[in-house]
């Protein structure tokens, strides 16, 4: 794995931020898109544009063919069995929506339970909360530890016959943690409980294969794997999807419309209402191929090096207290510096053209199990180096200094 030349596929890597060479160290919030995947954007309007699925001309077909290979670049990419239990979504947030309300508006009934963690991103919360209000369901929160991993032995005790399913972080995205997934679904498993994963952390940085973990659903945001915004995926196993009622109703899901009665398209275009977003999804897939020529256990191998080096780094400056310490991680790290507001530090590392995220994550109860309104975030990539870190780890002693 050539850092160079993978730094030399993303151009934004190269511009100045407020006169100071970019260090672009928020990648938890969006990473950057490769040369390859804006050509693919540029290549679909100029060339392929029309409405797939509907036209019988040539661009309507064309640009068919490459959605549906997309669809099947996404399959192999996370091992699912067909490409029939792929759903395009706008993302992880209509992903986790979707089956919110399809899942319980078919099997719960008020009183019913669903279990996530205390560690959960507000994509993996309010939806279950609008369920609360709506169906009358009830959700139950699984404990951490103050070094950010999940207390396991509780979700037994925390399992009964009103628990529906369990919906939870495969990485954190303020903790870092990589939640112990095999163990979860085998003990959901064992009481006939489905297991929804929110991947949008994960896919970008480790191996996932769904048929290998055994999950009932997964879901993924393109522009955090280098795709395009406004794209995600669905995975659910096709004996769920089949069950589940449709989320949106319109075109495209159809099999057929009369002012009495509407019946439903195939798996998977009955989740897909209306024109999908073709040039998204094709976008998206050359992403995924991009990854998977460089080698996402490259990936792993460089990012968890880098991880090492910041935290060591991080460690060493007074004062410095960093969130999550759990002995599985990955390439984020949460802190905050005595005395310093992490907003205060966000600003002050931006003049120096470093790019860090800063305030509660899209976690706020998470922020206050550990009594905090907020951290400071650097989350790595493929394309972030040790040079960085050490210019991150310069700047941090700077503005403490100043403080």
């Amino acid at each position: 794995m050539n850092i160079n030349n993978i730094r030399s596929d993303f151009p934004i890597l190269s511009r100045r931020v407020h006169g100071k060479p970019l260090v672009y160290l928020d990648n938890g919030a969006t990473t950057q898109k490769p040369r390859c995947v804006v050509e693919k954007i540029q290549e679909m309007y100029y060339s392929v544009n029309a409405n797939v699925h509907r036209g019988v001309h040539f661009l309507s077909q064309a640009a068919t063919d490459e959605h549906e290979a997309s669809r099947r670049t996404v399959q192999e990419f996370i091992g699912a069995a067909s490409a029939n239990e792929i759903v395009f979504t706008r993302g992880t947030t209509e992903a986790i929506n979707l089956i919110s309300s399809s899942f319980c508006r078919e099997f719960c009934k008020p009183g019913d339970e669903v279990i996530i963690s205390a560690m959960e991103h507000h994509s993996n919360i309010v939806p279950w909360q609008l369920q609360e209000s709506i169906l009358g369901i009830k959700l139950r929160v699984l404990p951490i530890t103050d070094e950010g991993e999940i207390e396991l032995e509780e979700l037994e005790r925390m399992l009964s016959s009103r628990t529906k399913l369990i919906s939870i972080t495969h990485i954190s995205n303020v903790l870092g943690t990589i939640n112990p997934l095999e163990e979860i679904i085998e003990i959901a498993h064992r009481h006939d409980i489905p297991v929804l994963i929110d991947a949008a952390q994960s896919v970008q940085h480790v191996p996932v294969n769904v048929q290998q973990l055994d999950c009932d659903f997964l879901v993924f945001s393109s522009h955090k794997i280098y795709g395009p915004t406004g794209m995600g995926v669905l995975y659910g196993k096709e004996k769920w999807l089949d069950k589940l009622p449709p989320y949106q109703g319109g075109g495209e899901m159809i099999a057929s419309v009369s002012f009495e009665k509407t019946t439903f398209a195939n798996l998977p275009f009955k989740f897909e209402a209306g024109t999908p977003d073709y040039v998204g999804s094709t976008a998206l897939a050359t992403a995924l191929k991009y990854l998977s020529d460089i080698g996402l256990e490259n990936i792993v191998r460089h990012e968890h090096e880098v991880l090492r080096y910041a935290t060591e780094q991080l460690l060493a400056i007074d004062k410095l207290k960093i969130y999550g310490t759990a002995k599985n991680k990955s390439s984020v790290i949460s802190f905050l510096v005595d005395g310093v507001h992490p907003y205060d530090m966000g600003v002050l590392l931006d003049t120096m053209g470093i790019a860090v995220r800063t305030g509660h994550h899209c976690a706020e109860p998470l922020m206050r199990r550990f009594g905090i309104e907020g951290t400071v975030r650097a989350s790595f990539a493929m394309y972030n180096t040790k040079e960085e870190v050490d210019t991150l780890v310069a700047g941090i002693k700077r503005i403490a200094g100043m403080f």
